[in-house]
């Protein structure tokens, strides 16, 4: 993937040198938002950017009245609160915020943490969140190409 990030930057350079800041903050924008989104929609189907199925939880798992956890995880955080953007005229940038990006860390590189503050700690699975597959290269690709047209 690294080589095919390349080649798309080799790609968009040239095009976007010929472009004015401003329009270069609003391609970033759009591109921000499309990745945002494609990361969104690989999250709520519990599965790694390039499509391979996050590692379940585990069975017994329980919430605070003693029932067993259901439904995909990590809901709130890939909420637009939680997953921020951010465009400037050279890059565009999608990140999570807060205690929100503690959480994200340890679960996308998949690090030890505490359960709960000062209880037991748990080696937990990576489970990575964020990332730009083949499809999202592409979609960039075409957002450029139609941008560019449409200026």
């Amino acid at each position: 993937m690294a080589d095919d990030l390349q080649q798309l930057e080799d790609w968009l350079v040239p095009l976007l040198r010929r472009l004015e800041p401003t329009q270069r903050t609003q391609l970033a924008r759009e591109v921000a938002r499309s990745v945002r989104k494609a990361n969104q929609q690989t999250m709520a189907a519990q599965k790694t950017p390039d499509g391979e199925a996050w590692e379940p939880r585990k069975h017994r798992a329980r919430d605070a009245k003693g029932k067993l956890r259901q439904g995909p995880m990590f809901r709130k955080l890939r909420t637009a609160r939680n997953l921020k953007t951010k465009a400037f005229s050279n890059e565009a940038v999608v990140q999570f915020v807060g205690f929100a990006a503690r959480i994200a860390r340890v679960h996308h590189f998949g690090l030890r943490d505490f359960v709960s503050p000062g209880g037991a700690q748990y080696d937990y699975p990576a489970r990575p969140l964020i990332g730009i597959s083949e499809q999202q290269i592409e979609q960039i690709r075409d957002l450029t190409l139609a941008y560019i047209a449409g200026s």
